[in-house]
């Protein structure tokens, strides 16, 4: 893909309409500064690209990712500005995903650990292998973070536990807390996300678009306003061809084609 062919630490793979991110910095995929740029150029460049309609993000190896590389953390609070700068920059690593308008399908392969861990939560739908695990570590080091992000997945008391213990929450358990949509066998696991990618490139691009933005928007707002904000969306969308197409394709029972307006 065009502005993407010099990553070191991802790979980017476009078919059917679904773009495949692949995390590539061996051996767990552990996130350093040159990792975060790369996976914000990434997601800002598909959620400009016309022909990608949804996004599978996934690991390659054993590990999804192994979260922040810590061997970039020592001296951070001694040089004046360099907190601030870092996280800006982790920051700016898991809102490109949130704010991608094409929907994620996080593929979780293997260990999610911190930042990992986050980052598989950033995404619109998780679906885990049976050998893959989420885990939040930062306790184990005197740290404290991704509590947020974790509330936004599990119910009070599993968040909690998982904060507080730094537990392995492994993939049949996630699906046991609503955490993932699935939990397959490791050699299952690429094949279903990929299907529900293709079926949400399937859709209306500019619904699906649209919905993605009521997610992310109304997550916070009162149930009154989050729900007009979605009426705005629909009398928007009424009006294009998109639109007017699936409702005819639909009428008259065939596959329809999108133009993206």
């Amino acid at each position: 893909m065009d502005g993407l062919a010099d990553l070191e630490a991802f790979s980017v793979e476009v078919a059917e309409h679904v773009a495949t991110v692949t995390m590539r910095r061996p051996p767990v995929n552990a996130q350093n500064r040159r990792f975060r740029e790369e996976i914000v150029r990434v997601f800002d460049t598909l959620h400009d690209t016309p022909e990608v309609r949804a996004v599978v993000l996934t690991g390659e190896g054993r590990a999804f990712s192994a979260g922040a590389d810590l061997r970039e953390r020592p001296g951070l609070a001694e040089e004046p500005g360099a907190y601030p700068r870092h996280n800006r920059m982790v920051r700016a690593a898991f809102d490109c995903v949130i704010e991608c308008e094409k929907p994620v399908v996080a593929a979780v392969n293997g260990a999610a650990i911190g930042a990992g861990c986050v980052l598989a939560l950033c995404c619109d739908i998780l679906v885990a292998s049976e050998g893959a695990f989420l885990s939040m570590t930062e306790v184990d080091v005197g740290l404290a973070g991704g509590v947020r992000h974790v509330m936004r997945h599990f119910g009070q008391s599993d968040a909690r536990l998982m904060i507080y213990t730094a537990r392995r929450i492994t993939g049949p358990e996630l699906l046991r807390m609503n955490v993932v949509s699935a939990c397959v066998p490791g050699p299952e696991l690429m094949g279903t996300a990929l299907g529900i990618a293709r079926e949400i490139a399937g859709k209306v691009p500019l619904a699906t678009r649209a919905a993605k933005r009521s997610f992310t928007l109304t997550e916070e707002l009162p149930l009154h306003e989050g729900y007009r904000y979605e009426q705005s969306q629909t009398v928007a969308l009424a009006g294009t061809e998109d639109t007017k197409e699936a409702q005819r394709a639909f009428a008259e029972k065939r596959t329809p084609v999108f133009k993206g307006r």
